[in-house]
């Protein structure tokens, strides 16, 4: 009795190769020569058709791998990467790795904005109404070209580019997203930035105390390789520190400073990169800035968890306000502004601004009058209050307010607290323990308010800064969330004007603002805009499907 032959593989290949033409003529019985003719030139159409079946399969992995290499969020690889992925791993079940998350599921995204409660008056639903979108949706499709050099950059294991960010927390993110451009910019592998600690706030923590690095390294490594340290061959006693980098540098600028030396040391040291970079980029590169700061840099789970715990407890009470006062006393000595408190505080920032030069900022030659009728200067408790009032704000509205504590603590907030009562910060929203982990760490506490007033129904910066720059992009990007930004030097004038009544000042404001309360604004035509800011058009496009 013939033994029966076993029909299992031994591998995917094999596999394939028995399901193919060439098994008949392996493993096909002694034929006639009649039938062997036959048989060989029907073999011959069949080996005809296997070829074209698997040029064709060849020919459509590779345009898929085109579209959705890295997973870049095109429309047309909505579905392709998951069918493209079953397909492979059952033929190379050992080596094919796990597809990478979808960026639409790696975004920090916000709670959804509430509807309208009943009984508001005209002016309270248009304070509350969120503003159009215009079918604006994220949409990061990089270019065909980009994307056949990100296997090699992605892969480099020969030059490292270290970078030293400052600041606050939204100063250091701004930072760490340059930082990543300028890696992909040299072809250099990155290493996790460092965090220098705050000259104001004395805040220790690093890079992995405060952002997710398994995530920023998934979510980045078909755009730069990412380590979280020096390979032992690039470790050296000495190593420079490039600081002399002048302000709106270009790619080209960048690749003819530093290409030489990457290429001869291998290492890069660069410190002092805020605000260095060009706003205007390539399109691709103003893409991957998009990919940094509103996918990969996500904050580590117990930051998430706790800022998503504070904002649930805002928005199951129903809409609220975000109010990012710029109150410290580090802000009024920069400034050089005046804090509305009086002539005894005012002389004390004078004081420590004579001593504190590290402190200040430019138009340092510019007197008050003229630097808060540039716009230069935060707006005040009082100033805040008045703002919203004449917009619309009905006085019972939550207001979550954000930042530290301000100079001259309960004072400062008096004129605010008094028109908005029903007011909170995140000290007195977390239970029991909630901040204890936190303490001293200012950029925790910086995520924490930056989290909360991501989900809030309208948001309002009393200073543009980092936060109100990095809330204002992040907003757009996420459906356009009202967003009022203060037209500082319209409005001020009218503020210390006595011969208006309340009315006409009201109504002044609304239409200094109604073009600037979250609608679609583009950067096209702007130079020098942020495109963390102005997402649109190169982060967002229209498309009638999702782009995800």
């Amino acid at each position: 009795m013939a033994r029966a032959r076993s029909t299992k593989t031994s591998s995917p290949m094999l596999h394939l190769l028995s399901l193919s033409p060439f098994s008949s003529l392996l493993l096909s019985p002694k034929k006639s020569p009649r039938s062997q003719k036959l048989h060989l030139h029907s073999t011959s159409l069949s080996l005809l058709a296997f070829f074209t079946f698997f040029l064709i399969i060849i020919l459509t992995t590779i345009h898929l791998l085109n579209q959705c290499s890295g997973f870049f969020p095109v429309s047309p690889c909505s579905s392709s990467p998951l069918l493209l992925h079953a397909s492979l791993s059952s033929i190379f079940p050992e080596n094919y790795d796990e597809p990478r998350p979808r960026l639409s599921k790696s975004e920090m995204a916000p709670l959804p904005a509430h509807g309208f409660a009943p009984n508001l008056t005209k002016e309270e639903i248009g304070f509350w109404k969120q503003p159009d979108n215009e079918g604006y949706q994220p949409c990061l499709d990089f270019s065909l070209d980009y994307r056949r050099e990100s296997p090699a950059i992605s892969q480099e294991r020969k030059r490292f580019l270290v970078v030293v960010v400052s600041g606050g927390l939204n100063q250091q993110r701004n930072q760490i997203v340059d930082a990543v451009v300028f890696a992909r910019i040299l072809k250099a592998a990155l290493v996790l930035p460092v965090l220098q600690v705050n000259l104001i706030w004395g805040d220790e923590s690093e890079f992995s105390d405060i952002f997710d690095v398994e995530h920023f390294k998934k979510t980045l490594q078909a755009d730069v390789r990412i380590v979280s340290s020096l390979p032992s061959t690039h470790l050296v006693s000495r190593q420079s520190i490039e600081t002399q980098i002048p302000f709106d540098v270009s790619p080209n600028w960048i690749r003819t400073r530093f290409s030489r030396q990457l290429n001869e040391e291998g290492i890069l040291v660069l410190k002092g990169l805020d605000s260095k970079l060009s706003k205007n980029l390539p399109s691709d590169l103003q893409k991957l800035k998009c990919k940094v700061a509103f996918h990969a840099l996500r904050f580590t789970a117990p930051i998430r968890e706790l800022g998503n715990r504070l904002a649930r407890r805002m928005w199951i009470e129903g809409p609220y306000i975000a109010v990012h006062l710029r109150l410290e006393k580090d802000v009024w000595v920069r400034t050089g502004c005046r804090t509305g408190l009086g002539p005894e505080y005012d002389r004390r920032v004078l004081e420590e601004r004579a001593t504190r030069s590290e402190y200040l900022t430019g138009r340092v030659n510019m007197s008050y009058p003229e630097r808060r009728l540039a716009g230069l200067c935060p707006l005040n408790a009082y100033e805040v209050a008045r703002l919203l009032k004449a917009l619309g704000a009905p006085r019972g509205a939550r207001v979550y307010i954000a930042g530290a504590e301000p100079y001259g603590g309960s004072i400062a907030l008096k004129p605010l607290v008094e028109e908005f009562p029903n007011w909170v910060s995140k000290e007195m929203l977390a239970r029991d323990g909630e901040l204890l982990p936190y303490v001293n760490r200012s950029s925790a506490l910086a995520a924490i308010d930056y989290i909360v007033s991501l989900s809030s129904d309208v948001f309002l910066p009393s200073h543009g800064g980092n936060m109100g720059r990095a809330m204002q992009g992040h907003r757009a990007y996420s459906g356009h969330r009202k967003y009022i930004k203060p037209n500082k030097r319209m409005m001020l004038p009218f503020f210390e004007d006595p011969t208006i009544s309340e009315a006409e000042f009201e109504d002044i404001v609304r239409k200094l603002h109604e073009k600037s309360q979250g609608q679609p604004e583009p950067r096209t035509g702007k130079r020098d805009r942020d495109v963390i800011a102005y997402p649109v058009p190169e982060c967002m496009c229209k498309r009638r499907s999702g782009v995800f």
